[in-house]
């Protein structure tokens, strides 16, 4: 069971990465907080070069990657600008639809058909996500639903959670024609440089906002690099759905560090969502 310990891992410093880029990057521009993210994540990656088994890449992997980084890019700015606007509490349970959108997918796109788990699981998902707004039902049972479409950060974290149910299977085909080490580092390397060599297209944007706060950088840095790695060794192990149903309790940890390090309001009601929501997730990973 490594890969369940590595997806977990994965939850913890992806949520850790959330929560340091909010409280240290959040002045920034989405597109910065992107951004300056990935600068200081460049030096980890780079450095691991020299401990990692080579690979041969083939044309698959190019093709993946030639596939992958443009939706990456999009669904990083929609994460980025979702948990700049929102509090983490009330954006990244958004989240738990990745799972979801991958099975809807497979059904319209392989004909793929739904187990009555499956089904289960995407109740509770929705119905998770009309608790995280539940305090809102004095104003009218649809309110919570309402409320998702009001606040931009829930909206934009579901689109963002459709692209990376798309991202999530190109990249597995990428390990599948390389090796997770080098997927990891090649994707997110070549992923920085692409983001970079848009600066001088994007206004207001200078080398010198990307390397402020060094030293909350440099554990922004270790997080993001952490997550990547476990996540590329965890999904190389195991079934992607398996993987992603694990590494979306990242949610959980994400509402904790809301209501801990950021004193977010209507906790209780946002983690019981939560909490509904990512039984949904294990549900249609596991049995889905």
């Amino acid at each position: 069971m490594s890969w369940f310990f590595l997806s977990l891992l994965s939850a913890v410093s992806f949520a850790t990465a959330d929560a340091l880029t909010k409280r240290y990057y959040s002045d920034l521009s989405p597109y910065e907080m992107g951004l300056t993210r990935l600068t200081y994540t460049l030096p980890w990656l780079l450095g691991a070069v020299f401990f990692v088994p080579p690979a041969h890449p083939d044309r698959v992997f190019f093709i993946c990657l030639a596939c992958g980084l443009p939706l990456e890019a999009l669904a990083f700015y929609c994460y980025m600008k979702a948990i700049k606007i929102s509090p983490l509490s009330l954006s990244l349970p958004f989240l738990a639809f990745t799972p979801l959108f991958i099975i809807l997918t497979g059904r319209l796109i392989l004909g793929e058909r739904l187990s009555a788990p499956g089904i289960i699981g995407i109740i509770l998902i929705v119905i998770g996500s009309y608790f995280l707004n539940l305090s809102r039902i004095k104003t009218g049972i649809f309110e919570p639903v309402q409320a998702i479409f009001r606040e931009p950060g829930s909206w934009l974290m579901l689109l963002a959670a459709f692209i990376y149910s798309l991202t999530a299977t190109i990249g597995k085909v990428g390990i599948q024609h390389s090796n997770p080490y080098f997927f990891g580092i090649f994707y997110f390397v070549a992923f920085a440089f692409m983001m970079m060599a848009c600066v001088p297209f994007v206004p207001d944007v200078t080398p010198r906002t990307l390397i402020t706060k060094p030293i909350a950088g440099f554990l922004l840095g270790a997080a993001m690099a952490l997550m990547i790695f476990s996540h590329t060794l965890a999904i190389s192990m195991v079934e992607a759905a398996y993987m992603i149903s694990i590494k979306r309790s990242s949610l959980i940890f994400g509402v904790l560090f809301g209501a801990l390090w950021f004193r977010e309001e209507k906790i209780a009601e946002r983690l019981t969502g939560a909490l509904i929501m990512i039984s949904g997730v294990f549900l249609i990973g596991f049995f889905g």
